[in-house]
């Protein structure tokens, strides 16, 4: 598996979907952008803590809803639409949500304290949402199987991972030269909108992408749901 071919047939998929893709990312990203504000303004800084957390966990539902509309769209045409999208997604909620907080402290713990094992955790743990959606896996066992997929193809995983990083970091610059030009925080929150809405699919795609050539290489089983 090669890192570069992964990011190829994700920008394939991202030029041809991306009518189908973005509406949904904006759905999430709108509404979990205005609660984290109104908590905040609500709650201070205990108000703020809860967005942060509900965030983290609307970025996994998020993931876990491109996953589902990404794996329709494989047969070249998209034959949910978004409500259904949604609907598919809402049964797995709590366990996206659950996998994703635990992913998501232990990953930022490990890259706050030596960056490296922040790094290691993330590519191990790369594929736990297309576990989750497309498996039917339980936490533990999505994060079982994404270590599986994973193992014997690290090197290339982080590739993907790097990539998409710097894409992302790519779009983030360039947002902010137009971000100085407003002095608004209402501005900046369109804008941070408008980037991840942007941005949210193609990385879903690099990501899935990379599930289902690990998948097909280990020519493994999906595991059991727990």
């Amino acid at each position: 598996m090669q890192a570069g071919d992964v990011i190829g047939k994700a920008w394939e998929s991202y030029r041809a979907h991306w009518r189908h893709l973005l509406p949904i990312a904006f759905v999430f990203y709108a509404l979990i952008s205005l609660l984290i504000l109104l908590l905040g303004a609500l709650l201070g800084w205990f108000g703020a803590a809860l967005g942060s957390l509900i965030g983290l966990a609307g970025i996994f539902w998020l993931q876990g809803a491109l996953v589902v509309a990404i794996d329709d769209v494989r047969d070249g045409r998209a034959d949910l639409s978004i409500g259904e999208t949604l609907d598919r997604v809402r049964p797995r909620l709590s366990t996206l949500a659950l996998a994703g907080l635990l992913a998501g402290v232990a990953i930022g713990l490990g890259l706050v304290l030596l960056i490296v094992p922040g790094l290691f955790l993330l590519t191990i743990w790369l594929v736990i949402v297309p576990a989750i959606m497309l498996e039917g896996c339980g936490v533990s066992a999505a994060f079982a199987r994404s270590q599986e997929l994973v193992r014997g193809y690290g090197w290339s995983v982080f590739g993907v991972i790097a990539l998409t990083v710097l894409i992302y970091l790519g779009v983030v610059i360039a947002s902010g030269l137009v971000r100085d030009a407003f002095d608004s925080v209402w501005a900046s929150v369109v804008i941070n909108i408008a980037v991840q809405t942007v941005t949210a699919p193609f990385i879903a795609l690099a990501w899935t992408t990379t599930y289902y050539q690990l998948r097909d290489l280990k020519g493994a089983e999906p595991a059991a749901a727990v």
